[in-house]
């Protein structure tokens, strides 16, 4: 498929994912039914409702918040938050847009999608959930009988004129557009599907390979219905996971605004302690349906070997927290990507669409500068 018919289907995917998810949260179009939540006072108690992600493992501080319930020691005494799980990141986003969330924990695509569209709702990144080298959003798969492969390099030339599949639109489509690109690779057919449909693929052998995130890779990897063979580390695609926050909270009530960001920075570095590694896969394993332990084990702290996409430094999640230059960057490649593909009006996000400052005083009052990371522990699945 060529390049201009990838950016053609990608774009109505996600017109048609966009359009699916307005009917199904009865908000019809966001412009006539976005609603303003009564946010009371400075320092008086407040509601929050939050859309979070424990099936994106890049975003998994808000489950951290969740169970650890770190903005009770922030909130103002007697505030209430109500936890509501996006299987996916386009899903929190169009809450957010019709006013029915004010926080959110996304992937790096729906964030920027979200703060493009001022004239709906005026959405900010607020702070940096993580960042990777390419491990949680772009593990390349392929199936069982695939040749075994000596490189990462032999494993992604042979997709050449296979027939791959990804969620187009995805944090995983840009990172496998990058890698064709830059490796000169020409899918037979570049299809899009969803996580389930590529999961039924795999398993009656429709499709060749799979680009795919966080924790499905792993999943489908222990379930021996597909293998790992590479992953964005190699082209040097990274990815990474942000905070989205509703203007309105921030200017009406920038007391909850800097809370919040001051228990998310416990929340990350709660999950780089490796003491905790076993209660925050617990936790997910109570927050998600159809995952082992040892997957959602291996989707954040599982050593892969550099042959099958690893890291060469073991490092599986950097949690910088503020709006690093890296960060920036990724954001203004991603809006260039999301542009191209014309899901987006603009390559140039509105002005303080990423908003930075609030995070950059809370990490700077905590008296912390260097990066927690998440280094990766020998793999617990098959």
């Amino acid at each position: 498929m060529s390049a201009k018919r990838r950016r053609t289907s990608a774009a109505a995917a996600l017109g048609a994912v966009l359009a699916a998810l307005a009917f199904m949260v009865g908000c019809g179009p966001f412009e006539d039914d976005t609603a303003s939540a009564d946010l009371g006072s400075d320092g008086e108690p407040v509601t929050l409702t939050v859309g979070y992600q424990p099936y994106y493992t890049e975003a998994w501080s808000g489950l951290a918040m969740r169970d650890q319930e770190f903005w009770r020691k922030h909130l103002p005494e007697g505030s209430e938050v109500n936890f509501q799980v996006g299987l996916q990141g386009s899903i929190i986003t169009s809450q957010m847009l019709a006013g029915k969330q004010q926080i959110g924990y996304v992937g790096d695509m729906p964030a920027i999608v979200a703060a493009s569209k001022r004239d709906t709702r005026d959405l900010r990144i607020v702070a940096t959930l993580g960042m990777s080298s390419g491990e949680m959003c772009g593990v390349f798969l392929v199936r069982n009988d695939a040749p075994e492969f000596g490189s990462q390099e032999e494993a992604l030339k042979w997709l050449d004129g296979k027939k791959v599949a990804v969620p187009q639109g995805s944090c995983a489509d840009r990172i496998a557009q990058g890698t064709f690109q830059k490796l000169g690779i020409e899918p037979g057919k570049y299809l899009n599907q969803s996580i389930d449909v590529i999961t039924s693929n795999f398993e009656s052998g429709r499709i060749d390979a799979a680009i795919i995130w966080e924790p499905t890779a792993a999943r489908l990897v222990n379930e021996g219905l597909a293998r790992r063979v590479a992953s964005g580390v190699l082209p040097g695609e990274p990815d990474a996971a942000f905070l989205l926050m509703d203007k309105q909270l921030i200017d009406e009530r920038p007391d909850v605004a800097r809370a919040w960001l001051e228990a998310e920075l416990e929340a990350q570095a709660y999950l780089a302690d490796p003491a905790n590694t076993d209660a925050i896969v617990s936790a997910a394993f109570e927050q998600t349906e159809g995952f082992t332990e040892a997957d959602l084990f291996d989707a954040l702290f599982g050593k892969w070997p550099p042959i099958v996409g690893g890291s060469e430094d073991g490092i599986r999640l950097q949690l910088p927290f503020a709006i690093t230059p890296e960060a920036e960057e990724l954001i203004a490649n991603s809006a260039s990507f999301l542009h191209e593909i014309d899901a987006i009006a603009s390559a140039e996000l509105p002005e303080g669409a990423v908003y930075g400052q609030i995070a950059q005083e809370v990490l700077d009052a905590s008296g912390g500068t260097d990066q927690p990371a998440i280094k990766a522990q020998p793999r617990r699945g098959g």
